[in-house]
């Protein structure tokens, strides 16, 4: 083995087709969240963290690029390909697992998951959170978590852009 050999966070990028193995390795209760987390920003650590610290383990599933692209958040996006975006998803300590899916809400995979916490974003009223009712209805708990920084992908890519 060499020194440079891929890193050890490499190992939680997981494709969904292997979550149920991965999955029995995490600590319960779950969290779940999601998101295309284009370019990292702090926004985004401060919720992950946020999030993570509501369960024992924490999955985060990316949109793919097709289901970004599909979301029309511009033609250019994602800026970040989806396996660079696992990378960087994985690095981070509040995160025990990444995936991804390619529908457009990631409800199928929530299901599969069965997470006792699912979270999102404070721009996501609780009863709007996909697969909120069926985590309810199993004795989960749903999160909003209220933005703490006025940060997002959109605002850098605009302020990179000159508009």
């Amino acid at each position: 083995m060499s020194q440079y050999d891929a890193p050890q966070f490499e190992l939680k990028i997981c494709a969904p087709e292997e979550l149920p193995l991965k999955l029995a390795q995490l600590a319960r209760p779950l969290v779940f969240t999601n998101g295309c987390f284009d370019i990292l920003h702090r926004g985004h650590v401060t919720y992950l963290a946020q999030a993570r610290a509501l369960g024992a383990a924490m999955v985060v599933a990316l949109n793919t690029d097709e289901s970004v692209r599909r979301l029309g958040k511009g033609n250019d996006r994602p800026i970040n390909p989806l396996l660079n975006r696992a990378a960087v998803m994985a690095s981070l300590a509040s995160v025990d697992l990444v995936t991804w899916f390619d529908d457009d809400t990631p409800f199928n995979l929530i299901e599969l998951i069965q997470p006792e916490i699912l979270v999102k974003g404070g721009d996501w009223l609780p009863e709007n959170i996909v697969g909120s009712k069926e985590v309810l209805a199993r004795g989960g708990t749903v999160h909003s978590i209220p933005f703490l920084f006025d940060t997002s992908t959109t605002k850098t890519l605009q302020m990179i852009r000159g508009e």
